[in-house]
């Protein structure tokens, strides 16, 4: 899973039991979903579903840590 993105959540305001802020979150790349300004995010149910890209940040993790979270998953 080499192309694995992840976020970290800014704003969990409208999901609270979905999404915690501050903790980095998986993504499913979704062409569909960008055009509408979402992101498909594997959130705390281990489901994926669209939330507003507003919620997240790009995680911009360095390919170590990167690895190290991918091989944690």
């Amino acid at each position: 899973m080499n192309s694995a993105h992840f976020v970290i959540c800014i704003d969990n305001s409208e999901y609270p039991a979905s999404l915690e802020k501050r903790k980095i979150y998986e993504t499913i790349e979704d062409a569909d979903a960008a055009k509408h300004g979402q992101l498909r995010v594997i959130d705390e149910s281990g489901e994926d579903y669209l939330y507003p890209k507003e919620c997240f940040v790009d995680a911009n993790l360095p390919k170590d840590i990167h690895a190290a979270v991918v091989k944690a998953a």
